[in-house]
């Protein structure tokens, strides 16, 4: 059997149900070897619980935890909490200490440069505990084996102007030190997770599993505001990227050069992409396209394990 990835999970879990999907995705995949969760962005210690939770479900309570930096690098703007997250996996209003484990980024340094070349890192949220571990330690970008990144919004064909992504958006000054970096970066953004979604059958086909994991699963998509509103749909961003680590060949990927708006007033934290050139050396490959049905397949299959 091949190697398998070895893969830490970044995430702020809770905000969006997809990042509980994505770990869900990797949990699902025997072709993923996951060395450890840290969470970011806001209440971190509620998401490290989720996250938690989640793996006690799955009978995964080998897999650590680490909670990371809760505001945005340089705290310019407020933090966003709708205020829904941990709601049905667990008890928001608990604040009970998490156990006693590492910083989330000492341990992203530790592991990643105790395992030069090995480890894949997976980022689906904001870019903070990313950046932060970039500026401690200089060699931690060029040391990750890849660092796949759920964000952004690249296409600005007319009819797509002033989309900036929520994940770049949470911390625009953490997402410009990570793609200036030089890490070898493969981008997901929204040009492509937009086209997948999971609807109201997926729901059914998890609850049909009959496991407490996989209701939970079901529970927190239903319970998503963004389900709801949708009449019961709703986006794979995280899952998809999650997919990117062992079926790239699913996307369609462009080698680009990517900066973020950091100044303007309207454009703030808009991801801007330029071709390849030697002016404009590459930062990430990034998907622009993907094979739609084939994706959701994957997706389905690895969450209904």
């Amino acid at each position: 059997m091949a190697i398998p990835h070895r893969v830490i999970l970044d995430t702020d879990i809770g905000t969006d149900v997809d990042d509980i999907l994505a770990l869900g995705v990797l949990l699902g995949s025997p072709e993923v070897r996951i060395e450890g969760v840290t969470t970011v962005y806001g209440n971190v210690n509620l998401r490290s619980r989720m996250v938690l939770r989640t793996l006690a479900l799955a009978g995964r309570n080998d897999i650590p935890v680490h909670a990371g930096i809760g505001k945005p690098m340089l705290g310019l703007d407020p933090i966003y909490w709708p205020g829904h997250e941990g709601i049905g996996l667990i008890d928001a209003s608990d604040y009970s200490p998490i156990p006693d484990t590492p910083h989330a980024v000492d341990f992203l340094i530790q592991h990643v440069m105790d395992n030069p070349g090995e480890i894949t890192l997976l980022a689906v949220g904001p870019l903070t505990n990313v950046a932060i571990a970039c500026i401690r330690e200089p060699r931690f970008a060029q040391t990750l084996k890849r660092l796949v990144i759920m964000g952004g919004k690249i296409n600005t064909a007319p009819g797509n102007w002033g989309v900036a992504e929520h994940n770049i958006t949470c911390d625009p000054e953490a997402a410009h030190v990570v793609f200036a970096s030089g890490a070898p970066i493969e981008l997901v953004p929204l040009d492509v997770t937009l086209r997948a979604t999971i609807t109201q059958s997926g729901v059914n086909a998890l609850r049909g599993r009959g496991t407490p994991f996989h209701d939970a699963l079901a529970d927190q998509i239903a319970r998503y505001p963004g389900f709801v509103q949708r009449g019961g749909k709703t986006f794979l961003h995280d899952p998809l990227a999650a997919m990117a680590i062992f079926r790239p060949e699913l996307l369609t990927w462009v080698p680009l050069n990517i900066q973020v708006e950091l100044k303007g007033s309207l454009t703030r934290a808009m991801t801007v992409a330029h071709t390849v050139t030697d002016d404009h050396p590459i930062t990430a490959t990034v998907a622009m396209d993907l094979d739609r049905a084939a994706c959701e397949a994957v997706i389905a299959e690895r969450l209904e394990r």
